[in-house]
């Protein structure tokens, strides 16, 4: 486990440019492997083009209480970018307008943004069809003045989405740190007593799985039904849906596959379990990416590699929602990731 991000380690991966000269050259660059344009173009399916904006996903911030190893954020205690509550208050007029149904909000962890318990307030209030909170779970139980927000999650009606890497203490603390799937289960039970993950429950808890090693994630709802039944019978505690989510080549994930020398037979599999069904249900297209200073972006991932949309409006201070429906979706080949077998978004499995 890594105790500091790249940034804080200097790592090279740190640069979004060095991300990206890795994934354009190489096997790709040798033809050993189709770029994702080429994929994409041989079913005539590029350029990637959005479509009616539904999902708006606001990053508070990269600071968080974990660093977990495959993190794609890059995030953790020495992260200091955060939202001010002056980016926040543009969001909120940008929630007010939009045809976008789902509030999304990440981080980091979200939680640890000064503004966060103003700005959820300040968001439920317009009315939100759907409003996430994507958590890691152990914020709930690091600090006693978070120790109310199963509570506070309650009162505003917040879809609560939570990172657990496994049902199995061994895999989700190699992959988030030591002591992580305890402060994981006691959360859960948190949650669980206010009533979210209940049966006919309108909390909604939903779980998020990703592979600990340089693989891809199983059947989805195969592995909703293991999560389901371990937790169940092993802590009493219960949940709705299960996430399948893909690790994408990126940050300390791509720092992962270089170390273990597992990059090109990773990039390999992705590439050859390319599905050209998926391509039309990636998040990319209905979704726009916010990010802690309010550049925007087609996704979070593109976020980190510092891809910012192709419109005239590349900030939520000059928010166009007719310009950015018309934009095309920026790609590389991280974008296989998304795109492999059933798919993967931030809600999981897309085909």
């Amino acid at each position: 486990m890594a105790l500091k991000s790249l940034k804080k380690r200097a790592n090279s991966l740190a640069d979004s440019k060095r991300q990206l000269e890795i994934l354009s050259n190489g096997i790709f660059k040798s033809g050993e492997l189709l770029t994702f344009k080429e994929s994409v173009a041989l079913t005539n399916q590029f350029p990637i083009k959005s479509k009616q904006l539904e999902i708006l996903q606001i990053n508070l911030g990269y600071m968080c209480n974990q660093v977990c190893a495959h993190c794609h954020v890059d995030a953790g205690p020495d992260r200091q970018e955060i939202m001010t509550k002056e980016t926040m208050q543009q969001c909120l007029e940008v929630i007010k307008t939009t045809s976008a149904h789902t509030l999304d909000l990440t981080g980091g962890a979200p939680e640890m943004n000064p503004n966060f318990e103003w700005f959820v307030e300040e968001a439920s209030k317009v009315g939100i069809k759907d409003f996430i909170v994507r958590s890691n779970l152990t914020i709930i139980t690091s600090n006693k003045k978070y120790h109310h927000l199963p509570e506070f999650f309650k009162k505003h009606n917040v879809h609560v989405v939570s990172s657990m890497p496994h049902w199995t203490q061994g895999k989700t603390d190699k992959q988030r740190g030591n002591g992580v799937f305890s402060k994981s289960i006691e959360a859960l039970e948190m949650l669980n007593v206010v009533g979210y993950g209940m049966p006919n429950s309108k909390l909604k808890l939903d779980l998020v799985y990703n592979p600990s090693g340089a693989f891809l994630p199983g059947d989805q709802m195969g592995l909703e039904n293991k999560f389901k039944k371990a937790l169940k019978e092993d802590f009493n505690i219960q949940f709705h849906s299960l996430f399948a989510i893909t690790n994408l080549p990126i940050s300390r994930f791509l720092d992962y596959l270089i170390a273990s020398e597992n990059y090109e037979d990773y990039m390999t599999e992705l590439v050859d379990a390319y599905n050209p069904e998926a391509v039309k249900n990636v998040m990319c297209t209905n979704t726009i990416s916010v990010s802690w200073d309010g550049w925007l972006y087609d996704c979070d991932f593109n976020q980190m590699l510092n891809l910012k949309v192709a419109s005239e409006s590349k900030h939520i201070s000059t928010f166009n929602e007719d310009l950015l429906s018309k934009r095309t979706i920026i790609t590389s080949q991280h974008c296989y990731g998304c795109t492999a077998g059933t798919g993967s978004s931030c809600q999981g499995a897309v085909v």
